[in-house]
Parts: structure tokens; sequence; C-alpha cells
């Protein structure tokens, strides 16, 4: 039980860590030259990231970078809570604020990657002519799937 307590903790720690990445660093979406990359702040040219996006008023990316703020904080939260539950709840009680904290970040991921994957994900936004994903869109996803994983195990364990 302690080893999986331990290797939760690890992947929370790893899901905020990526969240943090994801949110701050400008490669979402990469031209095929590499010499490009859009993010959800900031336009980057051949190593200059001065730019402001061509959309950056539009209400949807403020709505994007709003849900990636508030799932980086709910994180931090649910692992606060995590950590004061573990040295201060029961034994056999279940982590249940934990839990929840992490399944509202969760969908605070699913809201914001929703949103930008419907309106700027599309290569017809993105002023490149060839363009993928960067790193920082795939990091989302895969914090989207650790959210969710972490969340429901929280609402499962027991202390023991």
């Amino acid at each position: 039980m302690l080893v999986l307590l331990a290797g939760i903790f690890v992947v929370h720690i790893a899901t905020v860590i990526m969240l943090f990445v994801s949110t701050i660093a400008n490669v979402w979406v990469v031209s095929d030259d590499i010499t490009s990359s859009v993010g959800l702040w900031k336009n980057c040219t051949g190593g200059n990231c001065g730019q402001e996006l061509m959309y950056s008023n539009d209400d949807a990316l403020k709505a994007v970078q709003a849900f990636m703020i508030l799932s980086i904080i709910f994180s931090v939260i649910s692992l606060l809570v995590f950590v004061f539950q573990l040295f201060t709840m029961e034994k056999g009680n279940r982590f249940f604020l934990s839990g929840a904290t992490m399944l509202v970040c969760w969908l605070c991921i699913m809201v914001g990657v929703s949103i930008y994957t419907h309106h700027y994900a599309n290569f017809d936004r993105n002023f490149f002519l060839g363009s993928h994903h960067g790193y920082c869109f795939i990091l989302t996803w895969i914090c989207f799937c650790f959210s969710f994983i972490i969340g429901i195990l929280y609402l499962v364990l027991r202390k023991k």
C-alpha cells in the first residue's frame, strides 16, 4: 500500500510539473520547418518569442488560458490536501477531498484543451503552411489522462 501511495504521489508531482511546462511554454503548434511555434501566450519565430498572438483578444484563447491556470491551481491544491490527509486522516478513511479536487483539475484540463483543439489546433488558424502539434499540446493531453487516473485512485484508496 505504501508503494502504491508513493507511486501515485510521484505521478501527481509529475503531472503538476507537466501542467506548468505545458501552460508556460510556447510550443502548442510548431511549423514544419521548426523555426516558428505558437503557444497560449506568445508567437515564437526564429527563437524570438516577443510577438503577440494575432488572435490574443479572442475570448476562446482567454478561456483556454484561464482553464489551464485553474487546472494548475487545483492540481497543486489536490497535492497539498493529499499530503495533509495522509498525515491527519484516520485509518480506513478514503481520500475523497484529494480525489474530488483532482477530478476538478481533470475537468479544467478537459475544457481548456477541448476549446483549444476546437478553435486553434486546426491548421488554418495557425498561419503556418505546414504545422504539427507541439510537445505542450501533447503534454496537456497526457496530464488529462494522468489527472483522471489519479483522481479515481484517490477516491478508491483507503488509508491503511
